[in-house]
């Protein structure tokens, strides 16, 4: 292990160990995580709430400590992870090993190193004399969509007292990021008419209509290419679609009756969303379907949202970024084109957020991910530094 001034505290090891030997990986239960991360802070004093999912498999965790009075600081991240299947790690995935500096582990980065931060720190925010709260928030399957995030942050509003700002720690080296891109998901479901391929004309073929829409959301990225809106900080720098999985069909001589497309576009937050997703409905209600009905009626197309998450576009005004860039020493705010629950606390919560927290991006979902010593001991500092300011 190499020796460094930043390097994170024995707590911090010992929580990465704990939360990276939960799987949680997302659409999975993950109370084993939570159960352990709100016994410590229950244990500790902190007050704390669980937001299950529906099936009650999953939760949200909200803990606080300070006084009872508006105001403080959220601290958020996700407890999931993605998959290792198919993966070649050089170590176990759900044990740490460090080596050369880095702590490697599936969420490693992404981010159960900030979670493991926010855990070595908790008691020392607890027996600290706050004059605002400071509120511990982990969550639950962000990696397909963020789809535990939107019932905490109702939650939240409906708490007597309401947080001032947010810092969500993706990995961003530590860097301010006050602007993401927005993402809207979804699988549209062709049904169309079966029949033997010497007959098209007796059926109706999904595959067909759905290589039609394929060819539709090209077009519409390609118009985003080229007309924009365009924002040169993001990378790419405009709006952009992007169809994933197509499966339909089930031998040739046969029409096929059904066809699903995955599809996503990533839009500037300048960019209007309900716009975009207007575009889509029209042209499948208003050209697609139509044609597809000419002969049968019980032919058609459903969309079936997966995700949509609202972009980030916190002004350099806020005081939550003026506070974060303050803490981290940094001159200029960034913007990423990956999504995170950060647009979902400012949008429907309307908490000020940024995100900023240890590791680096291109090391997240990747077999061997890993968060380098001095990222988490950089983390460390800051929330050293943050609680300076929130004490009496």
């Amino acid at each position: 292990m190499t020796v460094s001034a930043l390097a994170p505290s024995k707590d911090t090891i010992e929580w990465c160990r704990k939360l990276i030997s939960h799987p949680s990986v997302s659409m999975t239960p993950n109370l084993a995580l939570i159960d352990e991360a709100k016994a410590y802070l229950d244990g500790l004093g902190y007050q704390t709430l669980i937001v299950r999912d529906p099936s009650g498999t999953k939760a949200n965790l909200y803990a606080t400590t300070g006084p009872a009075v508006d105001g403080g600081v959220i601290l958020s991240g996700h407890s999931d992870v993605v998959p290792t299947e198919g993966q070649n790690w050089a170590s176990d995935p759900y044990e740490i090993d460090i080596r050369d500096g880095k702590l490697y582990g599936r969420g490693s980065c992404d981010m159960k190193g900030f979670l493991a931060c926010l855990l070595a720190k908790a008691e020392t925010f607890k027996n600290a004399d706050l004059r605002v709260p400071i509120h511990l928030a982990f969550t639950y399957d962000e990696e397909v969509g963020c789809l535990g995030v939107p019932s905490l942050v109702e939650a939240i509003k409906n708490l007597p007292h309401k947080p001032a700002m947010c810092i969500v720690g993706e990995p961003t080296e530590m860097k301010v990021i006050t602007q993401h891109k927005g993402k809207f998901s979804a699988r549209a479901h062709f049904t169309g008419r079966s029949g033997h391929s010497s007959l098209p004309d007796e059926g109706v073929n999904a595959v067909e209509f759905a290589s039609e829409f394929v060819v539709f959301l090209r077009q519409l990225g390609r118009k985003c290419r080229e007309q924009g809106p365009h924002d040169d900080e993001f990378v790419p720098n405009h709006t952009t679609f992007h169809t994933g999985v197509i499966n339909g069909g089930t031998q040739l001589n046969i029409i096929p009756q059904n066809c699903f497309v995955d599809f996503e576009f990533r839009n500037l937050p300048n960019d209007d969303r309900d716009a975009l997703k207007a575009q889509i409905y029209d042209y499948v209600e208003n050209v697609l379907e139509p044609e597809m009905r000419r002969t049968f009626d019980d032919v058609g197309i459903e969309i079936e949202v997966i995700s949509d998450m609202p972009g980030l576009a916190t002004g350099d005004h806020e005081e939550v970024t003026k506070l974060v860039m303050a803490l981290t020493g940094a001159n200029t705010t960034g913007k990423v084109s990956f999504g995170t629950e950060a647009g979902v606390f400012s949008e429907q919560g309307g908490i000020p957020t940024v995100v900023c927290g240890p590791g680096n991006i291109e090391q997240a979902h990747k077999p061997d991910e890993f968060v380098e010593l001095d990222q988490l001991g950089r983390c460390e500092v800051f929330l050293d530094k943050l609680l300076a300011v929130l004490v009496k």
